[in-house]
C-alpha cells in the first residue's frame, strides 16, 4: 500500500510495478474466493447420484440424422460424470453458433429421463423456446421421451393437460420461458435445470435456479465464446465444457465489407440471388427513425425495400407482440416471404435453413460478438452463405479492426478474445452481471494473467481450510472483507 501511495520512484506506480501487481492479484484472489465460496455452498447441499440404463440415450443416438462430433462426445460424458456423481452439478456449456448445444443438452436430458427424473429447458424468449421444442419434438417422440412446450400464451385447456403431465411425470422434458418457473407449475421430479443463453444471469440467479425442484442439477448454454479470462471471472463457480468443433456438412459463410454508398448495387445482387430462390436477412441497428443519430431504422429500410421486392419482404422487431412477431417468423420459415428486414431481435436462436444471405447495416455500430451471432444465423443449410456488412463513412479505427476481424475468422474462441482486446472487460457478456461488481485495482489488460494464479490459489485455500479457520483463515476472511466479498462469508460451511 505504501509503495503504491507513496512511491520512490515513477516506475512504483506503474500498473505492471510489483506492488500494483500484488494489489490486482489480492483483489482476483478475494473474487475468486467467493466464487468458490458459491460452489462450495451449492455443492454442500448435496445432490442426488444418478444411474443410466443407457437405454434412451442408445435410442436417441440412433435415431440423430447425424454423427456426434467428439467435442460433443466429451461434452455429454463430463456432464454424465456429473449427474452420477453426489454432487450438484452445476455446469457451463458453451460452443460457438452452431456447435451442436442442443443436441448435448437433449442427450443430458434424456440421461436424466433413464434415471427417472425430469429436466426443464428454459430460454430467454418464447421464439427460442418455441424453435427448441420444434426441433427436439421429433428426436423425443422417435426415441418414446414424452415432451411439452409451455409458454405464456398458451390456452387455458391447453396448458392444463401440459400442467397435469409434468405433475404426474408422464412429461419428461419441459421447454419454455420463464414461465416454466411460475408458481402452479408443479413437476413431480425435476432433476435437470437447462438455462439456455442465460450468460445474463448473475451468480445469485443460478444458485437460485438450483432451488427449484429437489436438489437439481444445473446445466447452462451460451453460445457466445467467452474467453477464459472472463469463464474465471463471471463463471469461476462453474465447471466448464467447450465445443470447438462444427457438426459436419456446415458450411463456411463468405463475409465481405462493403460500403453504403453501394446500396442500389447490393439490392440488384440480392434481387437476382432472392429470384433464384434464396432468402435473406437485412438488420438494423434501429426500430425506428432518431432525430440524434444518422441512422437508417429498420422501419425507413422496410418501406425503401418494400419499393423494390413488394409483399416478398416483412419487418420484425422487438416492440411487435410475441404473437405478431412469431407469425412473421413462421411465414418466413415457410418461404412465404424472402427478404426479412429486422432488428437484432433475431440475433440468438432463429434456425431458418435455407436463408443464406445475411445484410448487416451500420455494422460498425455493433460489437463484435452480436456481429458473429447475426452472421451465424446463415449457413444452416446445404446452401453456400454470404453476409454482407455494410458501413457508413468515416469509420473509427476500433470498427475498422471489428469489420476486419469478422471478415477474417469464423471462430468465435477468437473473435471473443480479439473482442476483449479492443473494448477491454467491457460488458461482453451482455447485461452486467448482478452481484459481480467490476474491479477497482485490477486492469484486466494489464493483470489478466494473475486471475489464473488467483483460481487455483483460492481452489486449494478452501480445500485445505474449507471453514476458513485459525490464522489462515483470519487472514483470507479479513481480505474478504477488505474487498467488500464478506457477503460470502455465511457461506462458509463450518470445519
Amino acid at each position: 500500500m505504501r509503495a503504491v501511495h507513496t512511491p520512490n520512484t515513477p516506475a512504483d506506480a506503474e500498473l505492471w510495478g510489483p506492488a500494483r501487481m500484488r494489489l490486482a492479484y489480492d483483489e482476483y484472489f478475494a473474487g475468486q474466493l467467493t466464487l468458490q465460496l458459491i460452489r462450495s455452498s451449492m455443492i454442500a447441499a448435496r445432490g442426488v447420484s444418478r444411474t443410466f440404463t443407457r437405454e434412451i440415450t442408445d435410442r436417441l443416438t440412433a435415431t440423430l440424422p447425424f454423427a456426434l462430433t467428439e467435442g460433443q462426445l466429451a461434452a455429454i460424458e463430463e456432464i454424465r460424470a456429473d449427474l452420477a456423481s453426489p454432487d450438484r452439478m452445476s455446469r457451463l456449456l458453451q460452443g460457438d453458433v452452431g456447435s451442436g448445444k442442443t443436441v448435448v443438452a437433449l442427450m443430458a436430458m434424456a440421461a436424466m429421463a433413464e434415471s427417472g427424473a425430469q429436466s426443464a429447458l428454459m430460454s430467454p424468449t418464447e421464439i427460442l423456446a418455441t424453435q427448441h421444442f420444434r426441433t427436439l419434438k421429433p428426436l423425443c417422440d422417435a426415441a418414446g421421451i414424452g415432451i411439452a412446450l409451455l409458454t405464456g400464451k398458451m390456452g387455458a385447456a391447453e396448458r392444463r393437460t401440459i400442467l397435469a403431465g409434468l405433475a404426474n411425470g408422464k412429461t419428461t422434458i419441459a421447454v419454455g420461458t420463464h414461465a416454466l418457473f411460475q408458481s402452479g407449475v408443479e413437476f413431480d421430479n425435476l432433476g435437470l435445470n437447462v438455462v439456455d443463453e442465460q450468460h445474463r444471469f448473475g451468480v445469485h440467479q443460478r444458485l437460485a435456479l438450483s432451488e427449484k425442484g429437489h436438489h437439481t442439477d444445473l446445466l447452462v448454454m451460451t453460445a457466445t465464446p467467452i474467453p477464459r479470462t472472463l469463464v474465471l471471472t463471471h463463471f469461476g463457480d462453474m465447471a466448464v465444457s467447450t465445443l470447438r468443433e462444427k457438426p459436419k456438412g456446415r458450411q463456411p459463410i463468405d463475409t465481405a465489407v462493403v460500403s453504403a454508398a453501394d446500396y442500389s448495387r447490393v439490392v440488384d445482387r440480392l434481387r437476382a440471388r432472392l429470384n433464384d430462390g434464396a432468402q435473406a436477412f437485412w438488420v438494423c441497428p434501429l426500430v425506428e427513425e432518431s432525430e440524434h443519430l444518422e441512422i437508417v431504422s429498420a422501419e425507413d429500410r422496410f418501406a425503401d425495400l418494400q419499393k423494390a421486392f413488394g409483399d416478398q419482404v416483412a419487418l420484425v422487431h422487438g416492440r411487435m407482440s410475441a404473437a405478431t412477431k412469431q407469425a412473421v417468423m413462421q411465414k418466413f420459415l415457410a418461404k412465404d416471404i424472402k427478404l426479412l428486414v429486422a432488428t437484432t431481435v433475431i440475433e440468438v436462436g432463429v434456425d431458418v435453413p435455407n436463408a443464406s444471405i445475411m445484410i448487416i447495416e451500420h455494422a460498425e455500430r455493433f460489437g463484435l460478438a452480436q456481429l458473429h451471432q447475426l452472421r451465424g444465423r446463415v449457413g444452416r443449410g446445404a446452401i453456400r452463405s454470404a453476409c454482407l456488412l455494410l458501413y457508413k463513412e468515416p469509420l473509427s479505427e476500433t470498427a475498422k479492426a471489428r469489420l476486419e476481424t469478422i471478415k477474417s475468422t469464423e471462430d468465435g474462441f477468437i473473435i471473443a478474445e480479439r473482442d476483449l482486446e479492443l473494448r477491454g472487460q467491457g460488458d461482453v457478456l451482455g447485461t452486467r452481471q448482478s452481484g459481480m461488481p467490476g474491479y477497482r485495482l485490477a486492469v484486466p489488460d494489464v493483470h489478466r494473467h494473475l486471475i489464473d494464479y488467483a483460481h487455483d490459489d483460492a481452489k486449494a485455500a478452501l480445500a485445505n481450510n474449507p471453514g476458513l479457520t485459525g490464522p489462515e483463515g483470519d487472514a483470507l476472511r479479513t481480505l474478504l472483507y477488505v474487498f467488500r466479498k464478506d457477503l460470502a462469508i455465511p457461506l462458509i460451511r463450518a470445519g
